[in-house]
Protein backbone atom coordinates (compact mmCIF):
# COMPACT_ATOMS: atom_id res chain seq x y z
CA UNK A 1 0.00 0.00 0.00
CA UNK A 2 1.08 3.61 -0.55
CA UNK A 3 -0.95 5.43 2.11
CA UNK A 4 -2.78 4.34 5.25
CA UNK A 5 -5.16 6.48 7.29
CA UNK A 6 -8.03 5.98 9.68
CA UNK A 7 -10.36 7.94 7.39
CA UNK A 8 -10.21 8.52 3.64
CA UNK A 9 -12.35 11.48 2.54
CA UNK A 10 -12.90 11.83 -1.20
CA UNK A 11 -13.89 15.43 -1.99
CA UNK A 12 -13.12 18.82 -0.47
CA UNK A 13 -16.49 20.57 -0.32
CA UNK A 14 -18.51 21.35 2.79
CA UNK A 15 -19.41 17.68 3.30
CA UNK A 16 -15.87 16.33 3.19
CA UNK A 17 -14.28 19.18 5.12
CA UNK A 18 -16.95 19.19 7.84
CA UNK A 19 -16.49 15.47 8.38
CA UNK A 20 -12.68 15.68 8.27
CA UNK A 21 -12.50 18.37 10.95
CA UNK A 22 -14.62 16.29 13.32
CA UNK A 23 -13.03 12.95 12.46
CA UNK A 24 -9.56 14.42 13.05
CA UNK A 25 -10.40 14.53 16.76
CA UNK A 26 -10.23 10.72 16.83
CA UNK A 27 -7.92 9.66 14.01
CA UNK A 28 -5.84 10.46 10.95
CA UNK A 29 -7.63 11.83 7.88
CA UNK A 30 -6.68 11.95 4.20
CA UNK A 31 -8.64 14.32 1.97
CA UNK A 32 -8.29 13.39 -1.70
CA UNK A 33 -9.51 15.96 -4.24
CA UNK A 34 -9.11 15.74 -7.98
CA UNK A 35 -8.39 19.45 -8.57
CA UNK A 36 -7.42 22.31 -6.26
CA UNK A 37 -8.84 21.89 -2.77
CA UNK A 38 -10.99 25.01 -3.20
CA UNK A 39 -12.59 23.70 -6.42
CA UNK A 40 -15.95 22.29 -5.35
CA UNK A 41 -19.65 22.98 -5.80
CA UNK A 42 -19.68 24.43 -2.29
CA UNK A 43 -17.38 27.21 -3.43
CA UNK A 44 -19.95 28.27 -6.05
CA UNK A 45 -23.03 28.13 -3.79
CA UNK A 46 -24.51 31.63 -3.72
CA UNK A 47 -27.79 31.54 -1.83
CA UNK A 48 -27.07 30.24 1.66
CA UNK A 49 -28.09 27.69 4.28
CA UNK A 50 -31.68 27.11 5.39
CA UNK A 51 -32.23 27.00 9.15
CA UNK A 52 -34.93 27.94 11.64
CA UNK A 53 -33.59 31.01 13.45
CA UNK A 54 -36.32 33.69 13.22
CA UNK A 55 -38.94 34.30 15.93
CA UNK A 56 -41.79 33.93 13.42
CA UNK A 57 -40.41 30.62 12.09
CA UNK A 58 -40.70 27.09 13.45
CA UNK A 59 -39.21 23.66 12.87
CA UNK A 60 -42.61 22.40 11.76
CA UNK A 61 -42.86 25.07 9.06
CA UNK A 62 -39.42 24.18 7.68
CA UNK A 63 -40.30 20.49 7.80
CA UNK A 64 -43.56 21.09 5.96
CA UNK A 65 -41.91 23.26 3.30
CA UNK A 66 -39.35 20.50 2.69
CA UNK A 67 -42.05 17.84 2.45
CA UNK A 68 -44.09 19.98 0.07
CA UNK A 69 -41.10 20.51 -2.17
CA UNK A 70 -40.23 16.80 -2.18
CA UNK A 71 -43.63 15.94 -3.66
CA UNK A 72 -44.33 12.85 -1.56
CA UNK A 73 -40.93 11.15 -1.66
CA UNK A 74 -39.15 12.75 1.29
CA UNK A 75 -38.53 10.46 4.25
CA UNK A 76 -40.27 12.33 7.10
CA UNK A 77 -37.92 11.05 9.82
CA UNK A 78 -34.91 12.27 7.83
CA UNK A 79 -36.48 15.66 7.20
CA UNK A 80 -37.20 16.11 10.90
CA UNK A 81 -33.67 15.08 11.92
CA UNK A 82 -31.98 17.45 9.48
CA UNK A 83 -34.24 20.45 10.21
CA UNK A 84 -33.89 20.07 13.99
CA UNK A 85 -30.09 19.96 13.67
CA UNK A 86 -29.90 23.15 11.62
CA UNK A 87 -29.35 25.78 14.33
CA UNK A 88 -26.55 23.78 15.98
CA UNK A 89 -24.72 23.34 12.67
CA UNK A 90 -25.01 27.07 11.89
CA UNK A 91 -23.65 27.84 15.36
CA UNK A 92 -20.64 25.60 14.68
CA UNK A 93 -19.83 27.47 11.48
CA UNK A 94 -19.99 30.82 13.26
CA UNK A 95 -17.69 29.47 15.99
CA UNK A 96 -15.21 28.35 13.32
CA UNK A 97 -15.14 31.88 11.95
CA UNK A 98 -17.71 32.03 9.14
CA UNK A 99 -19.16 35.54 8.99
CA UNK A 100 -22.79 35.72 7.90
CA UNK A 101 -24.66 38.89 7.01
CA UNK A 102 -26.35 40.73 9.85
CA UNK A 103 -27.27 43.86 7.86
CA UNK A 104 -31.00 44.16 8.47
CA UNK A 105 -31.16 42.65 11.95
CA UNK A 106 -31.19 44.85 15.06
CA UNK A 107 -29.50 42.49 17.51
CA UNK A 108 -26.57 41.24 15.44
CA UNK A 109 -28.24 37.93 14.57
CA UNK A 110 -27.91 36.64 11.00
CA UNK A 111 -29.84 38.41 8.27
CA UNK A 112 -32.30 35.88 6.85
CA UNK A 113 -33.32 35.76 3.20
CA UNK A 114 -36.09 33.84 1.49
CA UNK A 115 -36.02 31.57 -1.55
CA UNK A 116 -38.54 29.59 -3.56
CA UNK A 117 -40.75 27.23 -1.59
CA UNK A 118 -39.95 28.69 1.84
CA UNK A 119 -42.83 30.08 3.88
CA UNK A 120 -40.54 32.18 6.08
CA UNK A 121 -37.23 34.03 5.82
CA UNK A 122 -34.68 31.43 6.97
CA UNK A 123 -31.70 31.56 4.58
CA UNK A 124 -28.46 32.41 6.37
CA UNK A 125 -26.07 33.98 3.88
CA UNK A 126 -22.78 35.79 3.37
CA UNK A 127 -23.96 38.29 0.75
CA UNK A 128 -24.24 36.22 -2.45
CA UNK A 129 -21.04 34.22 -1.87
CA UNK A 130 -22.09 31.98 1.01
CA UNK A 131 -20.41 28.83 -0.25
CA UNK A 132 -17.10 30.61 -0.78
CA UNK A 133 -17.20 32.11 2.71
CA UNK A 134 -17.82 28.69 4.26
CA UNK A 135 -15.28 26.87 2.07
CA UNK A 136 -12.53 29.40 2.86
CA UNK A 137 -12.90 28.95 6.61
CA UNK A 138 -13.15 25.15 6.46
CA UNK A 139 -10.08 24.88 4.20
CA UNK A 140 -8.07 27.06 6.58
CA UNK A 141 -9.12 24.90 9.55
CA UNK A 142 -8.23 21.68 7.71
CA UNK A 143 -4.82 22.96 6.58
CA UNK A 144 -3.89 23.89 10.14
CA UNK A 145 -4.97 20.53 11.59
CA UNK A 146 -2.00 18.14 12.08
CA UNK A 147 -4.26 15.08 11.75
CA UNK A 148 -5.44 16.04 8.24
CA UNK A 149 -3.43 15.56 5.04
CA UNK A 150 -4.79 17.02 1.79
CA UNK A 151 -3.90 15.41 -1.55
CA UNK A 152 -4.72 17.77 -4.41
CA UNK A 153 -4.87 16.69 -8.06
CA UNK A 154 -5.65 13.10 -7.08
CA UNK A 155 -8.53 11.36 -8.88
CA UNK A 156 -10.11 8.23 -7.40
CA UNK A 157 -10.39 5.44 -9.95
CA UNK A 158 -12.22 2.76 -7.98
CA UNK A 159 -12.91 1.58 -4.47
CA UNK A 160 -11.13 -1.32 -2.80
CA UNK A 161 -13.59 -3.80 -1.33
CA UNK A 162 -13.41 -7.29 0.09
CA UNK A 163 -15.93 -9.86 1.21
CA UNK A 164 -16.43 -10.20 4.94
CA UNK A 165 -18.01 -13.32 6.36
CA UNK A 166 -20.97 -12.56 8.60
CA UNK A 167 -22.48 -15.32 10.72
CA UNK A 168 -26.23 -15.09 11.19
CA UNK A 169 -27.41 -17.62 13.79
CA UNK A 170 -26.16 -21.19 13.50
CA UNK A 171 -27.62 -22.24 10.17
CA UNK A 172 -26.84 -19.48 7.69
CA UNK A 173 -23.82 -17.52 6.55
CA UNK A 174 -23.65 -14.62 4.10
CA UNK A 175 -21.06 -12.31 2.62
CA UNK A 176 -20.99 -8.54 2.98
CA UNK A 177 -18.82 -6.16 1.01
CA UNK A 178 -16.53 -4.04 3.15
CA UNK A 179 -14.78 -0.96 1.76
CA UNK A 180 -11.05 -0.86 2.57
CA UNK A 181 -9.83 2.10 0.54
CA UNK A 182 -9.41 3.29 -3.03
CA UNK A 183 -7.16 3.24 -6.07
CA UNK A 184 -6.16 6.83 -6.80
CA UNK A 185 -4.53 8.44 -9.85
CA UNK A 186 -1.92 11.08 -9.03
CA UNK A 187 -2.69 13.42 -11.93
CA UNK A 188 0.73 15.11 -11.75
CA UNK A 189 3.04 12.09 -11.55
CA UNK A 190 0.55 9.94 -13.57
CA UNK A 191 1.01 7.08 -11.11
CA UNK A 192 -1.74 5.00 -9.52
CA UNK A 193 -1.51 4.77 -5.73
CA UNK A 194 -3.41 2.81 -3.12
CA UNK A 195 -5.04 4.48 -0.14
CA UNK A 196 -6.33 2.14 2.58
CA UNK A 197 -8.48 3.28 5.48
CA UNK A 198 -10.87 2.03 8.13
CA UNK A 199 -13.67 4.19 6.68
CA UNK A 200 -14.09 5.79 3.26
CA UNK A 201 -16.24 8.88 2.80
CA UNK A 202 -17.56 9.77 -0.66
CA UNK A 203 -18.15 13.53 -0.72
CA UNK A 204 -17.73 13.98 -4.46
CA UNK A 205 -20.67 16.24 -5.29
CA UNK A 206 -23.01 15.86 -8.24
CA UNK A 207 -22.98 15.13 -11.96
CA UNK A 208 -24.17 18.35 -13.59
CA UNK A 209 -21.58 18.02 -16.37
CA UNK A 210 -23.60 15.15 -17.83
CA UNK A 211 -25.81 17.92 -19.29
CA UNK A 212 -24.90 20.47 -21.93
CA UNK A 213 -25.96 23.42 -19.77
CA UNK A 214 -25.18 23.37 -16.07
CA UNK A 215 -24.45 25.71 -13.19
CA UNK A 216 -21.93 23.20 -11.82
CA UNK A 217 -18.13 23.53 -11.93
CA UNK A 218 -16.14 21.30 -14.27
CA UNK A 219 -15.38 18.83 -11.44
CA UNK A 220 -19.05 17.72 -11.24
CA UNK A 221 -18.63 14.56 -13.29
CA UNK A 222 -20.44 12.02 -11.10
CA UNK A 223 -17.28 10.24 -9.96
CA UNK A 224 -18.66 9.19 -6.59
CA UNK A 225 -21.86 7.80 -8.11
CA UNK A 226 -19.91 5.80 -10.68
CA UNK A 227 -17.32 4.29 -8.35
CA UNK A 228 -19.97 3.43 -5.74
CA UNK A 229 -22.07 1.69 -8.38
CA UNK A 230 -19.09 -0.25 -9.72
CA UNK A 231 -18.30 -1.37 -6.17
CA UNK A 232 -21.82 -2.75 -5.78
CA UNK A 233 -23.52 -0.04 -3.71
CA UNK A 234 -27.17 0.78 -4.28
CA UNK A 235 -28.15 4.13 -5.75
CA UNK A 236 -31.59 5.72 -5.66
CA UNK A 237 -33.79 8.32 -7.37
CA UNK A 238 -31.35 9.37 -10.08
CA UNK A 239 -34.23 10.43 -12.32
CA UNK A 240 -34.70 13.51 -10.14
CA UNK A 241 -32.23 16.01 -11.61
CA UNK A 242 -32.90 19.57 -10.46
CA UNK A 243 -32.60 22.27 -13.10
CA UNK A 244 -32.01 25.68 -11.57
CA UNK A 245 -34.40 28.11 -13.27
CA UNK A 246 -32.03 31.05 -13.59
CA UNK A 247 -28.57 30.60 -15.07
CA UNK A 248 -27.11 33.67 -16.79
CA UNK A 249 -27.71 33.55 -20.54
CA UNK A 250 -24.80 35.10 -22.42
CA UNK A 251 -22.58 33.67 -25.18
CA UNK A 252 -19.37 34.15 -23.17
CA UNK A 253 -20.72 33.42 -19.68
CA UNK A 254 -19.91 29.96 -18.33
CA UNK A 255 -21.90 28.24 -15.61
CA UNK A 256 -22.83 31.45 -13.80
CA UNK A 257 -25.85 31.10 -11.56
CA UNK A 258 -28.25 33.91 -10.71
CA UNK A 259 -29.16 32.99 -7.15
CA UNK A 260 -32.72 32.17 -6.20
CA UNK A 261 -32.23 34.77 -3.48
CA UNK A 262 -32.69 37.42 -6.19
CA UNK A 263 -36.30 36.28 -6.58
CA UNK A 264 -36.48 36.12 -2.80
CA UNK A 265 -35.77 39.85 -2.77
CA UNK A 266 -38.59 40.57 -5.21
CA UNK A 267 -37.29 39.85 -8.73
CA UNK A 268 -39.93 38.84 -11.31
CA UNK A 269 -39.58 36.56 -14.30
CA UNK A 270 -40.69 38.26 -17.51
CA UNK A 271 -40.56 37.45 -21.21
CA UNK A 272 -38.90 39.54 -23.90
CA UNK A 273 -42.02 41.69 -24.13
CA UNK A 274 -41.97 42.47 -20.42
CA UNK A 275 -44.90 40.20 -19.52
CA UNK A 276 -44.70 38.50 -16.10
CA UNK A 277 -45.79 34.89 -16.51
CA UNK A 278 -45.31 32.92 -13.28
CA UNK A 279 -48.82 33.79 -12.04
CA UNK A 280 -50.15 31.44 -14.74
CA UNK A 281 -48.20 28.48 -13.37
CA UNK A 282 -48.37 28.53 -9.56
CA UNK A 283 -49.99 30.51 -6.71
CA UNK A 284 -46.52 31.27 -5.30
CA UNK A 285 -45.64 32.90 -8.63
CA UNK A 286 -41.90 33.69 -8.80
CA UNK A 287 -41.26 31.95 -5.46
CA UNK A 288 -42.69 28.61 -6.56
CA UNK A 289 -40.64 25.43 -6.23
CA UNK A 290 -37.70 25.04 -8.59
CA UNK A 291 -39.23 22.26 -10.67
CA UNK A 292 -42.30 24.39 -11.33
CA UNK A 293 -40.32 27.50 -12.25
CA UNK A 294 -37.88 25.62 -14.52
CA UNK A 295 -40.73 23.95 -16.42
CA UNK A 296 -42.56 27.27 -16.70
CA UNK A 297 -39.51 28.93 -18.25
CA UNK A 298 -38.98 25.96 -20.58
CA UNK A 299 -42.64 26.16 -21.66
CA UNK A 300 -42.50 29.92 -22.26
CA UNK A 301 -39.35 29.63 -24.35
CA UNK A 302 -40.90 26.91 -26.50
CA UNK A 303 -44.14 28.87 -26.92
CA UNK A 304 -42.44 32.10 -27.97
CA UNK A 305 -39.34 30.72 -29.67
CA UNK A 306 -37.19 33.00 -27.52
CA UNK A 307 -33.71 31.91 -26.45
CA UNK A 308 -34.20 33.03 -22.85
CA UNK A 309 -36.46 34.83 -20.39
CA UNK A 310 -35.52 37.69 -18.07
CA UNK A 311 -35.22 38.25 -14.34
CA UNK A 312 -36.21 41.80 -13.46
CA UNK A 313 -35.26 43.38 -10.13
CA UNK A 314 -34.76 46.92 -11.41
CA UNK A 315 -37.56 48.19 -9.15
CA UNK A 316 -35.37 47.69 -6.05
CA UNK A 317 -32.97 50.36 -4.77
CA UNK A 318 -29.65 50.29 -6.63
CA UNK A 319 -27.58 50.66 -3.47
CA UNK A 320 -29.39 47.74 -1.85
CA UNK A 321 -28.77 45.49 -4.87
CA UNK A 322 -25.05 46.30 -4.97
CA UNK A 323 -24.73 45.51 -1.26
CA UNK A 324 -26.94 42.40 -1.23
CA UNK A 325 -25.65 40.87 -4.48
CA UNK A 326 -22.14 42.24 -5.07
CA UNK A 327 -20.89 39.17 -6.89
CA UNK A 328 -23.88 38.95 -9.23
CA UNK A 329 -23.79 42.71 -9.83
CA UNK A 330 -20.10 42.74 -10.73
CA UNK A 331 -20.27 39.59 -12.86
CA UNK A 332 -23.26 40.81 -14.88
CA UNK A 333 -21.58 44.18 -15.33
CA UNK A 334 -18.66 42.47 -17.09
CA UNK A 335 -21.19 41.34 -19.73
CA UNK A 336 -22.72 44.78 -20.10
CA UNK A 337 -25.73 44.04 -17.88
CA UNK A 338 -26.44 46.48 -15.04
CA UNK A 339 -28.92 44.63 -12.83
CA UNK A 340 -30.02 47.92 -11.24
CA UNK A 341 -31.31 49.05 -14.66
CA UNK A 342 -31.42 46.00 -16.95
CA UNK A 343 -33.40 42.75 -16.69
CA UNK A 344 -31.04 39.74 -16.53
CA UNK A 345 -31.32 37.19 -19.38
CA UNK A 346 -31.65 33.69 -17.84
CA UNK A 347 -32.26 30.06 -18.82
CA UNK A 348 -32.60 26.86 -16.77
CA UNK A 349 -29.49 24.71 -16.28
CA UNK A 350 -28.75 21.36 -14.61
CA UNK A 351 -27.98 22.19 -11.00
CA UNK A 352 -28.39 19.41 -8.43
CA UNK A 353 -28.78 15.63 -8.18
CA UNK A 354 -31.57 14.84 -5.72
CA UNK A 355 -30.79 11.14 -5.97
CA UNK A 356 -27.50 9.43 -5.26
CA UNK A 357 -25.82 6.72 -3.22
CA UNK A 358 -28.40 5.22 -0.88
CA UNK A 359 -27.49 5.83 2.77
CA UNK A 360 -28.83 5.23 6.26
CA UNK A 361 -29.24 7.81 9.01
CA UNK A 362 -25.47 7.83 9.63
CA UNK A 363 -24.57 8.37 5.98
CA UNK A 364 -23.43 4.75 5.56
CA UNK A 365 -24.04 3.14 2.17
CA UNK A 366 -25.10 -0.45 1.53
CA UNK A 367 -21.38 -1.33 1.60
CA UNK A 368 -19.94 -1.57 5.10
CA UNK A 369 -17.47 1.19 6.06
CA UNK A 370 -18.38 3.22 2.95
CA UNK A 371 -20.20 6.48 3.63
CA UNK A 372 -21.66 9.09 1.28
CA UNK A 373 -22.35 12.69 2.27
CA UNK A 374 -23.63 15.70 0.36
CA UNK A 375 -24.92 15.81 -3.20
CA UNK A 376 -23.60 12.36 -4.12
CA UNK A 377 -25.81 10.80 -1.42
CA UNK A 378 -29.50 9.95 -1.33
CA UNK A 379 -30.52 10.33 2.31
CA UNK A 380 -34.26 10.74 1.81
CA UNK A 381 -34.25 14.46 2.61
CA UNK A 382 -34.93 15.90 -0.83
CA UNK A 383 -37.43 13.45 -2.27
CA UNK A 384 -38.47 14.34 -5.82
CA UNK A 385 -37.30 17.97 -5.62
CA UNK A 386 -34.84 19.70 -3.28
CA UNK A 387 -36.01 22.73 -1.33
CA UNK A 388 -33.69 25.70 -1.94
CA UNK A 389 -30.69 26.00 0.43
CA UNK A 390 -31.30 22.63 2.08
CA UNK A 391 -28.21 21.14 0.41
CA UNK A 392 -25.45 22.72 2.52
CA UNK A 393 -27.56 22.04 5.61
CA UNK A 394 -27.86 18.35 4.71
CA UNK A 395 -24.11 18.07 4.09
CA UNK A 396 -23.27 19.51 7.53
CA UNK A 397 -25.83 17.38 9.37
CA UNK A 398 -24.72 14.10 7.81
CA UNK A 399 -21.04 14.96 8.22
CA UNK A 400 -21.83 15.36 11.91
CA UNK A 401 -23.78 12.09 12.13
CA UNK A 402 -21.16 10.12 10.18
CA UNK A 403 -18.34 11.44 12.36
CA UNK A 404 -20.14 10.29 15.51
CA UNK A 405 -20.85 6.87 14.00
CA UNK A 406 -17.26 6.40 12.81
CA UNK A 407 -15.77 7.53 16.14
CA UNK A 408 -17.91 4.97 17.96
CA UNK A 409 -16.52 2.14 15.80
CA UNK A 410 -12.94 3.26 15.21
CA UNK A 411 -11.32 1.27 18.03
CA UNK A 412 -13.11 -1.85 16.87
CA UNK A 413 -11.95 -1.23 13.28
CA UNK A 414 -8.37 -0.65 14.42
CA UNK A 415 -8.28 -4.12 15.96
CA UNK A 416 -8.62 -5.56 12.46
CA UNK A 417 -5.54 -5.23 10.27
CA UNK A 418 -5.93 -3.25 7.08
CA UNK A 419 -4.99 -5.26 3.99
CA UNK A 420 -1.81 -4.60 2.02
CA UNK A 421 -3.33 -3.78 -1.36
CA UNK A 422 -1.18 -3.83 -4.53
CA UNK A 423 -2.14 -1.95 -7.71
CA UNK A 424 -2.05 -5.08 -9.88
CA UNK A 425 -5.79 -4.95 -10.64
CA UNK A 426 -5.61 -1.42 -12.06
CA UNK A 427 -4.52 -0.73 -15.62
CA UNK A 428 -1.09 0.95 -15.42
CA UNK A 429 -0.77 4.58 -16.39
CA UNK A 430 1.41 4.42 -19.46
CA UNK A 431 3.61 7.30 -20.55
CA UNK A 432 3.77 6.15 -24.16
CA UNK A 433 2.27 8.37 -26.82
CA UNK A 434 -1.31 7.36 -27.63
CA UNK A 435 -2.68 6.98 -31.09
CA UNK A 436 -3.63 10.62 -31.55
CA UNK A 437 -6.56 9.63 -33.76
CA UNK A 438 -8.11 7.88 -30.76
CA UNK A 439 -7.92 10.90 -28.45
CA UNK A 440 -10.75 12.51 -30.41
CA UNK A 441 -13.05 9.89 -28.87
CA UNK A 442 -12.97 11.71 -25.54
CA UNK A 443 -13.90 15.13 -26.90
CA UNK A 444 -16.44 13.77 -29.39
CA UNK A 445 -18.26 11.45 -27.00
CA UNK A 446 -18.22 14.04 -24.22
CA UNK A 447 -20.02 16.55 -26.47
CA UNK A 448 -22.47 14.05 -27.98
CA UNK A 449 -23.43 12.66 -24.56
CA UNK A 450 -24.10 16.06 -22.97
CA UNK A 451 -26.25 17.21 -25.91
CA UNK A 452 -28.10 13.92 -25.90
CA UNK A 453 -28.90 14.15 -22.20
CA UNK A 454 -30.01 17.78 -22.52
CA UNK A 455 -32.34 17.10 -25.45
CA UNK A 456 -33.75 13.71 -24.44
CA UNK A 457 -33.42 13.45 -20.64
CA UNK A 458 -33.86 17.09 -19.63
CA UNK A 459 -36.60 19.17 -18.03
CA UNK A 460 -39.37 17.52 -20.09
CA UNK A 461 -39.15 13.85 -21.11
CA UNK A 462 -41.06 11.25 -23.13
CA UNK A 463 -40.82 7.48 -23.32
CA UNK A 464 -39.48 7.70 -26.88
CA UNK A 465 -36.79 10.21 -25.98
CA UNK A 466 -35.66 8.08 -23.06
CA UNK A 467 -35.50 4.95 -25.22
CA UNK A 468 -33.44 6.76 -27.87
CA UNK A 469 -31.14 8.15 -25.18
CA UNK A 470 -30.57 4.68 -23.73
CA UNK A 471 -29.61 3.31 -27.16
CA UNK A 472 -27.17 6.13 -27.88
CA UNK A 473 -25.56 6.03 -24.43
CA UNK A 474 -25.07 2.28 -24.71
CA UNK A 475 -23.21 2.88 -27.99
CA UNK A 476 -20.99 5.52 -26.36
CA UNK A 477 -20.17 3.22 -23.45
CA UNK A 478 -19.31 0.42 -25.87
CA UNK A 479 -16.91 2.72 -27.75
CA UNK A 480 -15.25 3.72 -24.49
CA UNK A 481 -14.76 0.08 -23.46
CA UNK A 482 -13.36 -0.92 -26.86
CA UNK A 483 -10.94 1.96 -27.27
CA UNK A 484 -9.78 2.59 -23.68
CA UNK A 485 -6.68 0.37 -24.12
CA UNK A 486 -5.48 2.76 -26.85
CA UNK A 487 -5.65 5.82 -24.61
CA UNK A 488 -3.38 6.50 -21.62
CA UNK A 489 -5.06 6.66 -18.25
CA UNK A 490 -5.97 10.30 -17.61
CA UNK A 491 -8.51 12.39 -15.74
CA UNK A 492 -10.31 13.22 -19.00
CA UNK A 493 -10.78 9.56 -19.86
CA UNK A 494 -11.89 8.58 -16.35
CA UNK A 495 -14.39 11.45 -16.16
CA UNK A 496 -15.86 10.50 -19.54
CA UNK A 497 -16.18 6.90 -18.39
CA UNK A 498 -17.89 7.97 -15.16
CA UNK A 499 -20.26 10.42 -16.86
CA UNK A 500 -21.33 7.86 -19.45
CA UNK A 501 -22.16 5.39 -16.69
CA UNK A 502 -24.07 8.00 -14.69
CA UNK A 503 -26.00 8.99 -17.82
CA UNK A 504 -27.08 5.38 -18.29
CA UNK A 505 -28.12 5.15 -14.63
CA UNK A 506 -30.20 8.35 -14.87
CA UNK A 507 -31.95 7.06 -17.99
CA UNK A 508 -32.56 3.66 -16.42
CA UNK A 509 -34.23 5.20 -13.37
CA UNK A 510 -36.25 7.63 -15.50
CA UNK A 511 -37.59 4.81 -17.66
CA UNK A 512 -38.74 2.92 -14.59
CA UNK A 513 -40.87 5.76 -13.16
CA UNK A 514 -44.12 5.78 -15.13
CA UNK A 515 -45.50 9.04 -13.77
CA UNK A 516 -44.68 12.74 -13.45
CA UNK A 517 -43.51 13.75 -9.99
CA UNK A 518 -41.30 16.61 -8.88
CA UNK A 519 -38.31 16.95 -11.18
CA UNK A 520 -39.27 13.95 -13.32
CA UNK A 521 -41.79 15.22 -15.89
CA UNK A 522 -42.86 12.78 -18.61
CA UNK A 523 -45.39 13.88 -21.24
CA UNK A 524 -46.51 10.25 -21.65
CA UNK A 525 -47.32 9.93 -17.93
CA UNK A 526 -48.51 13.36 -16.85
CA UNK A 527 -50.24 12.37 -13.62
CA UNK A 528 -48.75 11.34 -10.29
CA UNK A 529 -49.44 7.72 -9.41
CA UNK A 530 -49.31 7.40 -5.63
CA UNK A 531 -50.66 3.86 -5.75
CA UNK A 532 -47.58 2.55 -7.53
CA UNK A 533 -44.82 5.18 -7.34
CA UNK A 534 -44.85 6.69 -3.87
CA UNK A 535 -41.48 5.02 -3.40
CA UNK A 536 -37.81 5.27 -4.27
CA UNK A 537 -36.33 3.98 -7.52
CA UNK A 538 -33.26 1.94 -6.67
CA UNK A 539 -30.59 0.87 -9.14
CA UNK A 540 -27.65 -1.47 -8.58
CA UNK A 541 -25.27 -3.75 -10.45
CA UNK A 542 -25.67 -7.49 -10.35
CA UNK A 543 -22.85 -10.00 -10.72
CA UNK A 544 -23.19 -10.09 -14.51
CA UNK A 545 -22.48 -6.34 -14.63
CA UNK A 546 -25.99 -5.50 -15.81
CA UNK A 547 -28.17 -2.64 -14.60
CA UNK A 548 -31.00 -3.65 -12.32
CA UNK A 549 -33.80 -1.40 -11.06
CA UNK A 550 -35.94 -2.30 -8.08
CA UNK A 551 -38.53 -0.39 -6.10
CA UNK A 552 -38.26 0.02 -2.36
CA UNK A 553 -41.27 -0.46 -0.15
CA UNK A 554 -43.68 2.45 0.02
CA UNK A 555 -42.71 5.25 2.40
Amino acid sequence: MDHQFDYLVIGSGIAGLSFALKAARTGSVAIVTKKDKIESSTNYAQGGIASVLAPDDSFQLHIQDTLNSGDGLCHPDVVERVVLSGPDRIKELIELGVVFNTGRSQDGSPDLGREGGHSRNRIVHAQDLTGRAVEKVLIAQAESNPNITIFENHLVLDLITEHHQVKAGVLTMSQQDVCRGAYVLDCESREVRTFVAHAVLLCTGGAGKVYLYTSNPDVATGDGLAIAYRAGARLANLEFVQFHPTCLYHPTAKNFLISEAVRGEGARLIDRRGRAFMEFYHPLKDLAFRDVVARAIDTEMKKTGDDCVFLDITHRDAGFLKERFPNIYEKCLTFGIDITRDPIPVVPAAHYMCGGILTDKYGQSTIQNLYAIGECACTGLHGANRLASNSLLEAMVYAHEASIHCAAHLEEWRRRDLPDIPCESVRPCTNSDPLQSEMILIAHNWDIMRRLMWNYVGIVRTDKRLALARTHIAQIRMEIREHMPNIPLSSDLIELQNLALVAELIISCAMQRKESRGLHYNLDHLQKDDAHWLRDTIVYRNQSDELLCVDSSSI
